[in-house]
């Protein structure tokens, strides 16, 4: 997975620890080139000095490659803008900003941003954030609940009439190469999409078993 990271502070040096530990290919920025003393020695990823709303300096990140972008800032209006640019613009799969003021949350959420409060979260927490292993309830509808989730492996090659319940589950939408497209019951499902289902409250555990996902499902909060 390719993550940018904007902001090399508390959250944003560990969390680019964490991540390029595990395999993962970590892109972090920050104006203060002084910053990166936090990463360590052993930090293999790459580090770029500039601000991180720059569409120069997202795009010298190859912002256009990322699967995930998180901002975590100290301003939440810098933090909030990336979001918008990097889901709006790039079509970044996974978007995610820290607030330091959670009423703005739902503002967020709206723009299909992911948030993360400073009070609330952590390095750990904000890397689970960033697994493809868990389903993500961005919206509800009385007893319909649209929901995200990143295509496991063993979908990739299916169609999404394998995924469909007629009245129950419906596959709405996915989320590939940075572009997002309706589907048809014949669609077949690539490896790293994301996908957006509607489904019924009492058929999320239904779809859990149908995508393969063995770990507790969880709201964005």
């Amino acid at each position: 997975m390719k993550v940018i990271i904007v902001g090399c502070g508390k959250l944003g040096s560990g969390l680019a620890q964490n991540l390029s530990k595990k395999g993962h290919k970590v892109t972090i920025i920050d104006t203060n080139p002084q910053a990166f003393e936090l990463l360590g020695k052993d930090f293999k990823g790459e580090t770029i000095v500039g601000i991180g709303f720059d569409k120069g300096i997202l795009e010298k990140a190859q912002i256009n490659f990322a699967d995930a972008i998180v901002a975590c800032t100290k301003s939440d209006d810098a933090n909030a803008l990336i979001g918008r640019i990097s889901r709006n613009i790039y079509r970044v799969p996974r978007v995610i900003s820290r607030l330091y003021d959670p009423r703005r949350a739902e503002i967020y959420r709206s723009l299909g941003i992911q948030t993360i409060s400073t009070t609330t979260w952590g390095v750990h927490q904000a890397a689970e954030m960033l697994s493809y292993n868990q389903l993500d309830s961005i919206l509800t509808l009385g007893d319909v609940e649209i929901i995200r989730a990143e295509t496991p492996a063993l979908l990739a090659g299916r169609t999404v009439n394998e995924l469909t319940v007629i009245g129950e589950i419906q596959v709405i939408a996915i989320c590939r190469d940075n572009k997002t497209f309706m589907p048809t019951r014949g669609t077949v499902f690539h490896k790293h999409d994301v996908i957006f289902v509607a489904a019924l409250t009492t058929s999320v555990n239904r779809l859990k078993t149908l995508l393969g996902f063995e770990q507790k499902w969880r709201k964005i909060r």
